[in-house]
């Protein structure tokens, strides 16, 4: 399994999404014209991180799963949630 470290970022945010899911097309789309800079890492094709969204998430793969630079998380995250989060 992906572990939280791997996927901290230094900067922006790391947003675990698949390609089915109209919440992270909506996300990205807000963090796009936001200019938050983040790194989409679909669970589906990298190993090991559906089971690690999964162990942020109670046992569920919930996309988008954020990971903050603090290394803390967010469960389909609004931007405002995300802007605040990281202006803290």
């Amino acid at each position: 399994m992906a572990t939280r470290e791997e996927f901290t970022p230094t900067e922006g945010i790391t947003m675990f999404s698949t390609t089915w899911c109209g919440y992270c097309r909506n996300l990205k789309g807000q963090l796009d014209r936001a200019g938050i800079p983040y790194t989409e890492v679909n669970i589906e094709e990298v190993e090991g991180t559906a089971e690690l969204v999964a162990a942020v998430n109670g046992g569920n793969q919930t996309v988008p799963t954020v990971i903050f630079p603090d290394g803390t998380s967010a469960t389909n995250p609004s931007l405002a949630e995300v802007s605040a989060r990281l202006s803290a």
